[in-house]
């Protein structure tokens, strides 16, 4: 498992990673990424949203606001936190969540 410090850029309000594929957006690529295992905020690793609400929408049939809840709790977890966990121990890059 990787952790990948957020480079942020306050006059575009972008945060971004070095990823195997370069330089991504935490919001739009590692927040539907299959590698993103959580944000570090802190001390503690925050559980990728995302994931578990995968997980609800598959086994108990809940509906699109699940995921997009899931979207605005990564968000914030981004806005506090300062790095990314990665799971991409293979260098593959970006791969899509759904």
């Amino acid at each position: 498992m990787k952790t990948l410090s957020f480079q942020r850029d306050v006059s575009k309000n972008r945060v971004t990673v070095e990823c195997a594929t370069g330089a991504v957006s935490v919001y739009s690529n590692c927040a539907y990424c299959r590698h993103c295992q959580g944000v570090r905020v802190g001390t503690r690793l925050a559980p990728s949203p995302q994931i578990k609400a995968l997980e609800d929408v598959r086994h108990l049939g809940v509906a699109d606001e699940t995921l997009m809840n899931a979207a605005l709790m990564f968000n914030a977890l981004v806005r506090d936190g300062s790095a990314i966990e990665c799971d991409d121990d293979k260098n593959e890059g970006f791969r899509k969540l759904y």
